[in-house]
């Protein structure tokens, strides 16, 4: 069509060419037009519609396409242009084809689009007004009606025209718009609707109020009655318009519904429509009809519409929010905007809703009649839909308004009743955090904050749910881009130039993480004091008692979260300028933890404080909140320091005071915290002042005494040193107050930690420290359990006459109260490994005994004040003193010999005291404090002579001293009653110790004055007669202690053997049951104390050594030993053992020897050589015949198979020894020998220990001198060893080095004896 020429071909000729032209001439030739013929053909009344409709149709695409080429034309005549107008217009109302009419219409409105800067529109309005003016029908209105409408639309211009010059059009308007046909109304209100579009704010201006009044009411009208879904539409769209205009909207909203509602059009309104209209009927009339339109539109199935309204309802409410709220929700709008969100997933639907609602929640009205309540289930599930959108802004609306619902909510309003509803929200919630545009996740995490209120919780409150949403928060720290320290300066501008970037947006979701965190933290203290809040109460009473604790399991989750991501996070964030916005929720966060999870705070204050809270918090103060800035700043932080150092204070060991002091302190802090707004390096002149308020200056002594004894230095020590003396120096100066006692030991804690690096106080200045501790009524409550605070008393002897004392009892004390912490248990294995061990000094010594053994190192004379508290002091405190001394005495330092000198003498004193006691009030009947102190003087004393130094010279010979001191135990012991074992052990302990480490040659004297004792005989007599029973187990109150019972054994056994070397004479004999000791050994075994069958075996070993016979024993045997009389010839030559009991004997050693105890080896191998000696003294060939009987042999070959380390042990070498002893054949070369010479060689001389080759020294020994080796080669390897050993594992050698002495429990062994 557009290749056709647009001439009128029977007129064309008369017109002057200038009026045509041919199109695209560029393209070979085009189209002709010629203006003037298409002006005839539209003037022409016989042209037919069709040709009219088609030429119209070229003109309008080449309007569109060459524009410049027709207005060319028509610039030549104006004239013509304006004549070609107003035909177009007269068709308008002449043509009746309605394709022509649109065409006309079409080609009008790009013709005055195009030429819209140089045509008078004034010419255009006359024309419509005539048209309007000459109908006398008014249906005959809508062409150009349409007409207008589409050139409002399309030249924005018109309108300011129309409203400013030609109002009488207006009324055209009005009269078509009372008309009754939709169409008209239709067209109407689309102008209407363009007029105030196009406009604005400015032609608003030039509308009269009687016009807009006027409309306003008819539009109302129209509305109501409208049942076309286009009119419907236009009407939505001119609602839109005048609800922008505040005056507009005052005239509809007080407009009633006179008139009732049209229900037409059924495919537009949803089922509920005729509801609606029904309910309409039934409203009163001077109620607004708006609302009921407005609730039309919501219930159409167009959410266009839908948007349309909730738009609208939105500019009404902006207007006057006071003045329209209460009326848009007694309508019960908010209801139907709901509904809306449950049905939609429409962004623009959705925003609408959200922003309508959020203004809608401004009004109290909206909470009491409950729209919250029912549409929160609508907005929950939209906003499980919006955060899937496209569109970030539609959720980040909908969180802001469940954000403003939960802040909004009366408390006594539930908006959960039920765990579901708080679930849904939740999760909702939860989705929110988790979206990837931090705007909407920090709107999402607002609402938590909101739904962490308490009255927001339903019962059983839903922990799992809130530590879910916390949980989900905490994750989101880090994807957040926070700057680094080192980019912090740098990027400061930028992100405050530039707010949308994403550093800034992540510091803000930050901020209002901590906020919500806070929230959560605040939500578990109110529901912990709240019992009601804390179990579920419809839970059933039997699973209560589960152990499932949901309060705990948050409260958990909080520390959690809070130690290992929110601190560390904003610590990150807070390493340049800090934000008081950002630290107050940290403080307060911190703080809570302290209530929550009181148990597990000790740890978490202490992780705090090594990593710098005090001084963060107290650097935060002083910059942000000096100057009464930022009070909620400070009180957080004054919060948290103060439940920090009271948590620190309450943990202190030793328990810092009492309670009164605990009050007094923590009155201190809250009292005097907030006033401290100074930095740390500001702290030594406040402490210095002294004007300054004491009760500030003693706040820092606290901070800096709990900080320092966590091992966070706030100040520098010397400077701690010297402003602590300069504050104790002012108070002693004024004179007219006290220090408390918690600040006295804090400031002596302070001196005494920083000592070292501070110079030494003079006399005056320690008068004043005297003077301050003097003070208190007592030192414990000012005493800290640190060993500085030990060496600082004792530094200074003006101090270590005053206190030293009290200081060591104390330190002693404490020892005590961590001994009593232990286990039993461990308790038990380290006593069975101390059995075990060879030497005791191996063990290490806990912390309070080593830093006392350093102090007697430095300070000589705390070992007479210890000695004095050991003698003097309480039981349990003697005993602490007497396990220092221990560790001391056997830790073979190189000033123990001079100690032993030392202590020797004062130790004598205090015997002749108690010996003197003893004369003075009788026989046995000491003095209570003598008898009380003796136990502990007899151990010490046995202590002394076990140390071991590294001479054995002190014991050469039994002059002075030690003489002395053996005559005064032993007479001690003689006068003391059997009961009194607790000091007859330790008596009896030391005379077998002085005896059995004395050289055999130099204790004639001592042996002699013990036999010549004839009390200390009688109580020997009466432990060892104790132990005669041949009942398996005595009762106990007939049975002395076992360790008394081992001592005695072991005294008894000393005796003997000194008695027969020195031929000492005998006083009293001791009556022993030798029946009764083989039985035990042979049969009760298992029911007897490894300890004691030692002794039992050192007494057997004694008594064999010196044939049975010895003038200080009595033995009774039985006819179980040696048989009916008369006595057969072995029996007689073995009396009173007799050959049963050797065979008794013989074969209870040889269980023995099955044993792994160390102990029991060795004294068995020993027992059994002494058997063997005796039996070839007495009878030469039942000693034989006891090496070579079959059960040595099988004994002999499990020892053999018992592994490489069980073959090289020096029992089992010197039993092998024995049997090549006594018989040369016992032991076969190939394979028991051969084998154990491989397996030494294999295993190396050096790897042996000394026992270990000592024993293999003697085997080698008696090897080359009376066992048959089969080849020379063999004998080579024997050889080669022997010279391997060297002289050094000689017996002499092996006695002289390492020590003598094995201390099991309260008993000393002498190795050199078993």
């Amino acid at each position: 069509m557009a290749s056709v020429d647009i001439v009128y071909e029977q007129v064309h000729f008369r017109h002057d060419p200038k009026w045509s032209v041919r199109l695209r001439p560029a393209e070979g030739g085009g189209p002709l037009l010629c203006v003037a013929c298409a002006i005839e053909m539209m003037e022409t009344a016989e042209m037919a519609s069709v040709r009219k409709c088609f030429a119209l149709s070229s003109i309008s695409g080449v309007l569109k396409s060459s524009a410049g080429v027709l207005r060319e034309l028509f610039r030549q005549d104006h004239r013509v242009t304006l004549h070609f107008i107003a035909t177009l217009l007269g068709m308008l109302q002449s043509e009746e084809e309605a394709a022509t009419v649109e065409k006309v219409d079409q080609v009008l409105v790009q013709l005055l689009q195009e030429f819209q800067n140089e045509l008078p529109f004034h010419f255009v309005l006359d024309e419509v007004h005539k048209q309007l003016n000459s109908q006398l029908s008014v249906k005959r209105f809508l062409p150009t009606l349409n007409f207008l409408g589409n050139l409002l639309n399309a030249v924005p211009n018109v309108a300011l025209s129309l409203l400013s010059q030609y109002v009488p059009l207006l009324d055209h308007l009005f009269t078509a718009l009372v008309y009754p046909d939709e169409a008209l109304r239709t067209s109407v209100v689309y102008a209407w609707q363009q007029l105030l579009q196009t406009s604005g704010d400015t032609g608003a201006q030039y509308l009269p109020v009687a016009t807009r009044d006027r409309l306003c009411t008819l539009f109302l009208q129209t509305f109501s009655n409208a049942s076309s879904a286009q009119l419907i539409k236009n009407c939505a769209g001119l609602l839109w318009q005048l609800v922008r205009l505040e005056d507009a909207v005052s005239v509809l909203m007080s407009s009633s519904g006179s008139q009732p509602l049209s229900n037409a059009n059924e495919d537009i309104l949803t089922n509920n429509s005729q509801t609606l209209i029904q309910d309409q009927e039934q409203q009163p009339a001077d109620q607004s009809l708006l609302p009921l339109l407005l609730k039309k539109l919501l219930l159409s199935g167009d959410e266009m519409l839908q948007v349309a309204s909730a738009k609208s309802i939105t500019a009404i409410l902006v207007h006057s929010p006071s003045q329209y709220c209460a009326l848009c929700i007694k309508a019960d709008l908010s209801g139907f905007l709901f509904d809306r969100l449950a049905s939609s997933s429409n962004e623009m639907l959705l925003w609408s809703v959200y922003s309508c609602l959020l203004l809608l929640t401004e009004e109290p009205l909206f909470f009491s009649q409950c729209h919250s309540v029912y549409g929160m289930d609508s907005l929950v599930r939209s906003l499980k839909e919006a955060v899937q959108l496209a569109n970030l802004e539609v959720p980040q609306q909908g969180f802001l308004l469940l954000t403003e619902v939960l802040n909004r909510q009366p408390p006594s309003i539930h908006l959960f009743p039920s765990g579901s509803g708080f679930v849904a929200v939740s999760e909702a919630v939860k989705a929110g955090v988790s979206s990837s545009c931090l705007l909407v996740a920090a709107q999402a995490v607002k609402a938590a904050t909101a739904l962490f209120r308490v009255n927001h919780q339903p019962r059983p409150v839903q922990y799992q749910e809130v530590e879910g949403l916390i949980e989900a928060i905490t994750s989101r720290l880090s994807e957040l881009i926070l700057p680094s320290s080192s980019h912090q300066r740098s990027t400061e501008e930028k992100r405050m130039s530039d707010s949308s970037s994403q550093t800034f947006r992540s510091k803000g979701f930050l901020l209002q993480a901590l906020v919500c965190f806070q929230a959560a933290c605040r939500l578990a203290e109110e529901c912990a004091s709240e019992p009601v809040l804390m179990k579920n109460p419809f839970t059933a009473p039997y699973k209560h008692g589960d152990g499932e604790n949901p309060l705990g399991s948050l409260c958990q989750c909080l520390l959690r979260c809070c130690d290992s991501v929110w601190i560390p996070t904003v610590l990150k964030t807070i390493k340049g300028p800090p934000s008081a916005q950002m630290l107050e929720p940290l403080y307060s966060i911190l703080g809570s933890q302290f209530v929550l999870l009181p148990s597990l705070m000790p740890q978490f204050a202490k992780k705090l404080v090594s990593s710098g809270f005090y001084r963060l918090a107290v650097e935060h103060k002083a910059l942000l909140c000096a100057g009464n800035r930022n009070p909620n700043l400070n009180a957080s932080c004054c919060g948290f320091l103060q439940k920090l150092s009271m948590c620190l204070l309450f943990q202190s060991d030793p328990p810092c005071g009492s309670y009164q002091d605990f009050e007094e302190v923590e009155n201190l802090l809250r009292c005097n915290l907030s006033s401290l707004c100074c930095h740390l390096s500001e702290w030594p002149s406040l402490l210095c002042e002294y004007q300054e308020p004491r009760a500030v200056q003693y706040c820092l002594v606290m901070i800096l005494y709990l900080a320092l004894k966590q091992g966070d230095r706030l100040l520098p020590d010397q400077t701690v040193f010297s402003s602590v003396m300069v504050l104790l120096q002012s108070v002693q100066e004024q004179g007219n107050c006290v220090i408390p006692r918690s600040v006295l030991r804090s400031a002596l804690y302070l001196l005494a930690v920083t000592q070292d690096r501070s110079p030494s106080l003079d006399e005056a200045h320690l008068n004043y420290i005297s003077k301050a501790l003097a003070s208190c009524q007592s030192f414990s409550s000012l005493y800290s359990h640190h060993p500085a605070l030990l060496h600082f008393i004792w530094r200074y002897p003006e101090l270590a006459e005053l206190f030293g004392a009290s200081v060591l009892e104390l330190w002693l004390a404490n020892k005590s109260q961590t001994d009593g912490r232990q286990n039993t248990a461990d308790v038990q294995k380290r006593d069975e490994k101390r059995e075990n061990q060879t030497q005791q000094q191996d063990q290490e010594p806990d912390l309070e005994t080593s830093e006392l053994l350093v102090l007697l190192e430095k300070n000589p004379k705390v070992i007479l004040t210890l000695l004095d508290m050991a003698v003097s002091g309480e039981a349990p405190l003697a005993e602490h003193v007497l396990d220092v001394l221990r560790t001391l005495l056997l830790g073979q330092r190189e000033f123990v010999a001079d100690l032993c000198t030392s202590l020797r003498p004062a130790l004598l004193q205090v015997l002749q005291r108690i010996s003197v006691d003893n004369m003075a009030n009788g026989l046995g009947q000491a003095h209570a404090a003598a008898a009380k102190s003796l136990p502990v003087v007899l151990k010490l004393l046995c202590l002394t002579q076990t140390s071991d130094p590294s001479s054995p010279s002190i014991y050469s010979n039994m002059e002075g001293v030690h003489f002395k001191l053996l005559y005064h135990v032993s007479s001690i012991g003689g006068m003391l009653k059997p009961t009194d074992t607790e000091s007859l052990l330790p008596a009896f302990n030391f005379l077998q110790c002085c005896l059995s480490l004395s050289p055999a040659h130099s204790s004639d004297r001592a042996v002699s004055m013990l036999l010549s004792n004839s009390g200390l005989m009688d109580q020997l007599q009466t432990v060892i007669s104790s132990s005669s029973s041949a009942a398996p187990s005595p009762p106990p109150s007939a049975c002395p202690p076992l360790a008394l019972l081992c001592c005695g054994h072991l005294l008894l056994s000393t005796l003997i053997t000194l008695q027969g070397i020195h031929s000492a004479q005998v006083h009293k004999s001791i009556i022993w049951s030798l029946d009764t000791a083989v039985q035990r050994l042979f049969c009760q075994k298992r029911n007897t104390d490894n300890l004691l069958m030692v002794s039992y075996l050192r007494m057997l070993q004694a008594l064999l050594d010196v044939d049975l016979a010895s003038p200080l024993v009595c033995l009774s045997t039985g006819p179980g030993l040696v048989g009916p009389r008369p006595l057969e010839a072995e029996d007689g030559a073995l009396y009173p053992l007799g050959s049963t009991g050797a065979q008794c004997l013989l074969t209870a050693l040889s269980g023995l020897l099955m044993q792994k105890h160390e102990l029991l080896l060795r004294t068995s191998v020993n027992c059994l050589s002494s058997l063997l000696g005796f039996l070839k003294r007495k009878n030469p060939a039942s000693a034989k015949h006891a090496v070579c009987l079959p059960w040595s042999r099988f004994l002999l070959y499990c020892k053999l198979s018992s592994g490489e380390k069980g073959l090289l042990h020096p029992a089992l070498l010197r039993f092998i020894t024995l049997l090549l002893q006594y018989s040369s054949t016992a032991v076969p070369w190939e394979p028991d020998l051969l084998h154990v010479i491989d397996t030494v060689e294999s295993t190396g001389i050096k790897e042996l220990h000394r026992e270990a080759a000592r024993a293999l020294r003697l085997l080698l020994t008696q090897i080359q001198s009376g066992v048959p080796v089969p080849t020379a080669a063999h004998k080579q390897r024997v050889r080669k060893l022997m010279e391997s050993l060297g002289p050094q594992t000689s017996a002499e050698n092996c006695s002289e080095g390492g020590s003598n002495v094995l201390h099991v429990g309260d008993v000393s062994l002498c190795l050199r004896s078993l």
